[in-house]
C-alpha cells in the first residue's frame, strides 16, 4: 500500500451512491466532515412490490441523479473545479444501479480532470464512523445489512479481514422475509424494531451460535422457525400477538450479533467496536450492544440514524483512506456487484 501523503489544505471529495434504491450525492471534507449529503429514496416506489424491483431502481437513479447533485453542490457552495476526487460506489450491489452511480462518476471525473476513487459500499458503511469520531486500531466491526452479515478486523486504515460472515441469510434479510410473512408494511425491518418494544420474548425462536469458535452466522433456521410458527398458528386458527413475535424473533437475532462481537472483540483485542450497514438503526440493537460494552475498555462506536442506512457521504470518508495514499482508480473501473473486501483492502 502507498505511503499517505501529507495534507497541506483541505480536501473536498464528492461522493456518488447507487447500490441500490438511493440515489445519493455528498461533499466531504478532509474525509472526517459532512460538508453536503443528499438522498433521494425509493421507498414509495418499491413499497407496492415488497422489496426493491432493480430494474425500477435504475430508472429512478437516471432520473434523480442530476437533481441530487445539483442540490448536494447548493448545499456545500461549492464548484465541481473546487473537488480534489470524484469518489463512486463500485459494488458490491445491484449491477444496473451501480452502473447509474460509476457512469456518472467517471464522465465527471474525466471531463473536469479530477481523480477518480472506487469504493467498496461495506468499507463505506465502516467508514461511516469516522464521520463522528476517530478510529482506534485494532478495530472490530459489525456489518449488519439486507445483503451482509459480517464481522471484519481492521488493523489500520484501509485493512479488512473478515473473520465472520453469514453463512445463509443476512440478518436484514431475515427481517424482511419475516416481516412479509408478517403482512407488515415495506420496509419491514424498521416495523419489526416498532412492534419488539412493545412485545415480550416469549416464544423461544432458536439462536444459531454454529461451532464453539465460529464467528460466523446463521439466520436462516430462525427465519423458517418464526414462518413456521405463524403458518401453524394459522392453520389451528390461533392468533399470535405480533408484537410477542417481534420482540421473540428480535430477542434472537440481537443476542447472536451481541455475543458474537463481544467474543470477538475479546479475542483479538480490539480498541474499538464500531457498528455499521442499516440494521444498526435497530433500537434493540443499539440498546444490547451498549449494555453488553457498559463496562468495558472497549469502546463502542454505532453511527447515527442517518449514517446507518445507504448515503453518499459514507462513501466520502472511505475514498478519503484511498486519496491520502494516492490510489487512485484507472477508466477501466466498472460495476462489480460481487467486489470482495478483502481483494479491495489489498490494493
Amino acid at each position: 500500500m502507498g505511503e499517505i501523503m501529507k495534507q497541506e489544505k483541505n480536501t473536498y471529495i464528492l461522493a456518488i451512491e447507487t447500490s441500490c434504491d438511493e440515489t445519493a450525492a455528498a461533499i466531504i471534507k478532509n474525509g472526517t466532515e459532512i460538508v453536503a449529503n443528499v438522498v433521494a429514496s425509493q421507498i414509495e416506489s418499491h413499497k407496492r412490490f415488497g422489496g426493491v424491483v432493480p430494474e425500477i431502481a435504475s430508472r429512478h437513479h437516471v432520473e434523480q441523479m442530476t437533481y441530487v447533485l445539483e442540490e448536494t453542490f447548493n448545499q456545500a457552495e461549492l464548484t465541481l473545479e473546487e473537488i480534489d476526487a470524484i469518489a463512486v460506489t463500485e459494488g458490491p450491489g445491484l449491477v444496473g444501479a451501480l452502473l447509474v452511480g460509476v457512469s456518472t462518476a467517471k464522465a465527471l471525473a474525466f471531463t473536469h480532470n479530477k481523480p477518480l476513487i472506487g469504493v467498496h459500499h461495506i468499507a463505506g458503511h465502516i467508514y461511516a464512523n469516522r464521520l463522528v469520531e476517530e478510529f482506534q486500531f485494532p478495530l472490530l466491526a459489525l456489518v449488519v445489512s439486507g445483503g451482509h452479515t459480517e464481522l471484519i478486523l481492521m488493523k489500520e486504515h484501509g485493512h479488512f479481514e473478515v473473520i465472520g460472515e453469514t453463512r445463509d441469510d443476512a440478518a436484514g434479510e431475515a427481517y424482511d422475509k419475516v416481516a412479509r410473512t408478517m403482512d407488515l408494511p415495506y420496509p419491514g425491518g424498521p416495523e419489526i424494531d416498532r412492534l419488539a418494544q412493545l412485545g415480550e420474548d416469549n416464544l423461544n425462536f432458536p439462536r444459531a451460535w454454529l461451532e464453539e469458535d465460529s464467528f460466523d452466522f446463521s439466520f436462516s433456521g430462525l427465519k423458517s422457525a418464526v414462518i413456521n410458527t405463524l403458518h401453524n398458528a394459522n392453520q389451528k386458527g390461533i392468533e399470535l400477538d405480533r408484537k410477542d413475535i417481534a420482540a421473540s424473533f428480535q430477542a434472537s437475532v440481537v443476542e447472536v450479533l451481541v455475543e458474537k462481537t463481544y467474543k470477538a472483540a475479546e479475542k483479538y483485542q480490539v480498541k474499538h467496536v464500531i457498528v455499521a450497514g442499516g440494521v444498526a438503526a435497530n433500537q434493540g440493537l443499539r440498546t444490547a450492544l451498549k449494555e453488553r460494552f457498559n463496562d468495558q475498555l472497549i469502546k463502542l462506536s454505532i453511527p447515527p440514524l442517518a449514517l446507518c442506512t445507504d448515503n453518499a457521504a459514507m462513501i466520502g470518508a472511505a475514498a478519503m483512506i484511498d486519496y491520502e495514499k494516492g490510489l487512485n482508480t484507472d477508466w477501466s473501473m466498472n460495476a462489480n456487484p460481487a467486489l470482495d473486501l478483502e481483494m479491495y483492502g489489498a490494493r
